[in-house]
């Protein structure tokens, strides 16, 4: 029995060890990985996707970032998503720059629960919010691409590596070029996920500092003074964190995934002081001319560095789990890790 145990524990320990290897796990994602063992789990969840856009536009934006503040944080394993941490703690989901902003819960919970029902224990709560983040773009700005998938679902989340690893709006170019060559990413790739913000909505605080000082109007040197007057209009000099107020990212077309957002930001129209960081850095500002000149050059590379995202530090194989809710991890006697698993099909090994 002890011999038993102790090659358990060996097993486990080995496992977790080929969890490190980031290179192995993301060779092991590919298009199509869900094919024969649920081969409507793309179509199910574009179906809850469409279905919450039609009563809400503005959720497409909400499911692209919901995807964005995964992978950033213990790499794409759907740990943003997790309600409780079995290690006890406060979790990414209400951290600073996930709450009250981070949103779309509600589709993913939809999709899974299809999924469940369809093809239990099968797809995995990461590979959800990669197809979700791929449908929103298409129903916003008509880019379809394939995803590649079979991520497996993280048992961790913690509040602090959301601080740690979320880039927030008052990072410098320099700042943002760090964080993102952290996560694998180019400068040029950092500027082209930035295009994101072409869509949805931003609470008041993330740039109230920019037009008030307590209660003194300013203008930041990067916002136009004519844009300011408008922020300020909408954004009470009393903002906290918790005040309801939202500011569309891109006025003129919130819901529309285009290029336009490289266009605002010479007319000193980006939002955040980090969106004006791309325009005032000589070698940033190159790309950003170079995507608003040309919308079908940064819809094609957009799509290339959110597949690429989606591949941060994935778990994969018998790495992880395929949580039966995504709010929660298993309970232990469903438990997947340590299981072996081909192509969504589990096994116990």
């Amino acid at each position: 029995m002890a011999t038993q145990g102790s090659a358990r524990l060996a097993l486990i320990a080995a496992l977790s060890a080929v969890c490190l290897l980031p290179v192995l796990a993301t060779a092991q994602l590919r298009v199509g990985f869900y094919q024969k063992t649920c081969s409507n789990a793309e179509a199910l969840v574009r179906q809850a996707v469409a279905a919450a856009f039609t009563k809400d536009a503005g959720i497409a934006a909400g499911l692209i970032r919901l995807h964005f503040h995964d992978c950033f944080v213990r790499g794409c394993d759907a740990s943003v998503l997790l309600a409780t941490n079995p290690g006890g703690g406060r979790t990414e989901r209400v951290a600073i720059p996930n709450n009250p902003s981070l949103r779309g819960f509600e589709v993913i919970d939809a999709a899974k629960a299809a999924l469940e029902r369809s093809c239990p224990r099968t797809v995995s709560c990461a590979d959800i919010l990669a197809f979700a983040a791929r449908d929103s773009i298409t129903l916003t700005g008509n880019v379809v691409y394939p995803v590649p998938a079979g991520r497996r679902d993280g048992s961790v989340s913690i509040e602090q590596e959301a601080l740690d690893n979320l880039p927030p709006p008052t990072f410098t170019a320099q700042q943002l070029i760090d964080r993102f060559k952290n996560k694998t990413l180019t400068a040029e790739e950092m500027v082209l996920l930035s295009g994101a913000h072409t869509v949805g909505r931003s609470f008041c605080a993330s740039f109230v500092n920019r037009i008030w000082n307590g209660n003194t109007p300013i203008v930041d040197a990067g916002l136009s003074p004519a844009y300011a007057a408008q922020l300020r209009a909408l954004c009470p000099s009393t903002t906290t964190q918790t005040t309801p107020i939202t500011a569309p990212m891109d006025p003129g077309s919130p819901n529309v995934l285009d290029n336009n957002y490289y266009k605002l930001l010479p007319r000193g129209m980006g939002l955040f002081f980090s969106d004006n960081q791309l325009r005032v850095d000589g070698n940033l500002n190159g790309l950003v001319n170079r995507f608003a000149a040309n919308e079908s050059l940064w819809k094609e590379r957009f799509a290339a560095a959110m597949v690429k995202m989606g591949r941060i530090q994935v778990q994969t194989g018998s790495c992880g789990q395929v949580r039966l809710n995504c709010n929660v991890v298993n309970p232990t006697s469903v438990h997947l890790e340590g299981s072996v698993e081909e192509e969504g099909l589990v096994a116990t090994s």
